[in-house]
């Protein structure tokens, strides 16, 4: 039998451009200029700025796979044109429309997507239950505290 469940990690309903402050915004157009222009380079420079708000706690050698992952899974053009879309984004009026239960988990001081965002995401979803992560990592690195806690939440939730 089918059971469907949803597992939200480190998500928004708001994109930076539908709740952000005007300097928010400002911040949001600078990293889409950057990412039109330096993101397809050999130079890591550019995504380097990525790298560090995704993981500011990975090892250097994380951050390089990261750094490389970025270049060859998408142009320059791809990258800002899912970051627009992601920074334009409001589904709030469709959270109270989930049906399926939903696990929403999030680290307290990610630097991508903020906390409250998180939080507003779980409180607009019916019975949805909140789990706050400690780190500030947007993708929890395995060997991390937050790691074990993310498997064993995840699989709780599952039945598994």
């Amino acid at each position: 039998m089918l059971r469907r469940r949803y597992v939200l990690y480190g998500g928004f309903a708001r994109g930076r451009r539908k709740r952000g402050s005007p300097k928010e915004i400002e911040q949001a157009d600078a990293l889409m200029t950057l990412m039109r222009e330096g993101w397809g380079q050999e130079n890591p420079a550019f995504r380097q700025i990525f790298t560090s708000l995704f993981i500011p706690g990975g090892t250097a050698e994380q951050m390089q796979w990261f750094n490389d992952l970025q270049r060859i899974t998408t142009s320059a053009e791809n990258a800002v044109r899912i970051r627009r879309s992601l920074d334009d984004i409001d589904v709030s009026d469709l959270l109270p429309r989930v049906a399926a239960p939903t696990l929403v988990l999030h680290c307290r001081n990610d630097a991508v997507q903020p906390f409250e965002e998180g939080r507003r995401l779980a409180v607009g979803i019916p019975g949805a239950r909140f789990v706050a992560l400690e780190g500030r990592n947007h993708l929890i690195l395995e060997g991390e505290p937050s790691w074990t806690r993310l498997l064993d939440e995840i699989s709780d939730f599952l039945g598994q």
